[in-house]
């Protein structure tokens, strides 16, 4: 299983464009092959331009995009487009949104599978959340614009932990600490520019841009502890975080 997990940045500025290179370095692949998911963008033509440009221009990917919305494509297409990916990259927007669609087409299986054959899995914002157990999403915002709170959306489960994106751009700090010390388990927060890289059992901290920071968060003796992740270029083992 390899996953590359970002906690945010403006993808088309290049804000994560160290990080998108060591993605596409991962596949092992000359002219990978990445199929790009929008689905919490609402099938945004503008988001998906943005990732050809980068992925495809700047990095050498052929890339697809794998529309769900709508007239979505049949089951077998669906899965034809994933079992041809190197790369599969998950675009930023409404996680549950995302997660519900994914269920009702069984799209949730097919990027379990992907895992399974060791596809590079990876994504910002809900693109981050999606490969987690829960994350921490401000979807509600979509349906009650004047009215809304964080959530906390049931993801694919692959990583064992709840998540958390934008942690430093916009002041989810408090919200989500609150999160973990309501319904316990592990927190990992991620600041734009940062990602969570996991290969199979190791996990290990990278970054695009200086100061970007990454935290555990637990609940100990019902209170939030945060404690810093170091971003190094040794893996860790998972089990280190429980």
């Amino acid at each position: 299983m390899k996953i590359v997990a970002i906690g945010g940045g403006e993808l088309g500025d290049g804000d994560t464009l160290a990080i998108d290179k060591h993605i596409v370095a991962l596949t092992g692949a000359s002219w990978p092959n990445a199929l790009f998911i929008p689905t919490a963008s609402s099938d945004s033509a503008d988001y998906a331009a943005i990732f050809s440009r980068i992925y495809g221009e700047t990095l050498g990917c052929n890339v697809s995009v794998l529309n769900l919305l709508g007239d979505a494509p049949s089951h077998d297409q669906i899965a034809e487009k994933i079992h041809g990916a190197d790369l599969i990259y998950v675009g930023g927007g409404n996680t549950l949104k995302l997660m519900r669609r994914w269920r009702k087409l069984g799209v949730d299986t097919l990027l379990m599978e992907a895992a399974a054959r060791n596809t590079v899995l990876c994504g910002l914002s809900a693109g981050e959340l999606c490969w987690f157990a829960y994350g921490h999403s401000d979807s509600m915002a979509n349906y009650r614009p004047d009215d809304w709170d964080y959530i906390r959306v049931k993801c694919l489960g692959l990583l064992p932990f709840t998540a958390c994106p934008h942690y430093d751009g916009e002041g989810r700090h408090t919200n989500f600490q609150a999160m973990i010390v309501r319904n316990g388990g592990i927190g990992i927060a991620l600041d734009d520019c940062a990602a969570f890289e996991v290969h199979d059992d190791q996990y290990r901290i990278i970054t695009s841009r200086d100061g970007a920071g990454a935290y555990r968060v637990t609940r100990v003796r019902g209170k939030a502890v945060q404690t810093p992740l170091a971003v190094q270029p040794a893996f860790q083992p998972l089990s280190s975080l429980f």
